[in-house]
């Protein structure tokens, strides 16, 4: 194990191991943003010793634990499509939580959500044990399609369609939402696609024009759709869907176990 710098050079001046965020992604725990998270509250050991920022680690020579786990990489890569129910918390543990995603969603092989749903509302996770894919799938700026199914509680007039189409200032988290597309269904019914993920964005955005989310449906991620899924029903990906899943995301599919 080493941290980035001279000696972590071979004899070709190329750096030598991967970065242990990647190699935690890529054991399907978690993102490499929360395996940053992880290393950076001490959480992890490579050979027992507790890791650090920019450490790199070597596949098969190195130990990396986090808490008392082995973490290995994955070798097939899977994405599942999850129709997450209505109460259900996006955590493994959570003891203020009446139902988790550990209860609800249950798989051969670990995977994690990639972007989450609050607990009251529904629809579609992508589940993967992909790491590349989820941070590809979360980087903001690459604007990647949600699509949604809204339910609001008074009827919402053209005016303020408009006005949350064109983008509104959610003071609590001082940041205006980017334009997105809009379409009436009914009076008080929308079909909305955003291309960022704030925390309980829709719900904020229809506060700021005074109305209040009643229900909300995810139906799309990228290219991937929810279809005729029941609640708590869950399909693999694959063929063509899964490889235009990994194009919409910029990334390309090598293969499993590479």
């Amino acid at each position: 194990m080493h941290t980035e710098g001279a000696d972590d050079r071979n004899a070709g001046g190329h750096l030598t191991g991967i970065r242990l965020n990647k190699y935690i992604a890529s054991s399907g725990l978690c993102s490499r943003r929360d395996a940053d998270a992880l290393i950076a509250r001490g959480e992890v050991t490579v050979n027992g010793r507790v890791a650090g920022a920019g450490m790199r680690v070597e596949p098969g020579r190195d130990v990396v634990r986090a808490g008392d786990r082995i973490l290995r990489p994955r070798g097939r890569k899977v994405v599942v499509a999850f129709y997450k129910p209505v109460g259900v918390t996006c955590t493994e543990r959570d003891p203020h939580a009446e139902r988790t995603l550990a209860e609800v969603f249950h798989y051969p092989v670990r995977l994690s959500y990639a972007g989450r749903l609050d607990r009251d509302s529904e629809g579609l996770l992508l589940m993967t044990n992909d790491g590349d894919l989820i941070d590809a799938m979360m980087r903001g700026r690459s604007g990647h399609e949600k699509e949604y199914i809204v339910r609001v509680a008074r009827r919402i007039s053209d005016a303020q369609l408009n006005r949350l189409r064109r983008g509104v200032r959610l003071r609590e988290l001082n940041v205006t939402t980017r334009p997105c597309e809009i379409t009436r269904l009914g009076d008080h019914t929308m079909r909305i696609v955003l291309t960022q993920g704030l925390n309980n964005q829709i719900r904020r955005m229809c506060k700021t024009v005074n109305n209040e989310v009643k229900r909300l449906k995810r139906v799309r991620v990228l290219t991937v759709e929810l279809g005729a899924m029941k609640p708590g029903e869950a399909r693999e990906l694959s063929g063509a869907e899964l490889e235009t899943l990994y194009e919409a995301a910029g990334m390309r599919r090598t293969g499993d176990g590479e």
